[in-house]
């Protein structure tokens, strides 16, 4: 290391931490089971009387642009409605809505990805 510069070797440490913390922690994962979450319903599907249980946002920050959204950032938004509606106790999640805010840094593009929905009940 006889060829860096001492004010380098100084902030080497710090970077490596961020780099590793960027590394191990740049993907939101969902707890609880999906296949006995309550779906996501269109107006056309609620054919019953229901009552509101609550609004739902769940965020995610990830890591690049909003033209680099796939389908499984989509997926990953419905996935956690679904999983907070679960967690209510919540029989459908209704209005569901995605978007996402872009948020320049140095190296890399990050942006937050916002999901809001409404949690019901039938009666």
């Amino acid at each position: 290391m006889d060829g860096i510069s001492d004010s380098c070797k100084r902030f080497l440490p710090a970077f490596l931490l961020v780099l590793g913390i960027l590394v191990t922690c740049g993907c939101a994962t969902v707890s609880a089971v999906i296949g006995d979450a309550p779906p996501i319903l269109t107006q056309e599907e609620l054919l019953r009387p229901y009552d509101r249980v609550s609004s739902i946002e769940v965020r995610r920050v990830r890591y690049g642009s909003p033209e680099d959204l796939t389908p499984e950032d989509y997926g990953w938004a419905h996935d956690a409605l679904r999983a907070e509606a679960a967690k209510m106790g919540a029989d459908a999640v209704i209005f569901p809505e995605v978007t996402v805010e872009l948020r320049r840094y140095v190296f890399f593009p990050r942006s937050e990805m916002k999901a809001t929905g409404t949690a019901i009940r039938f009666r």
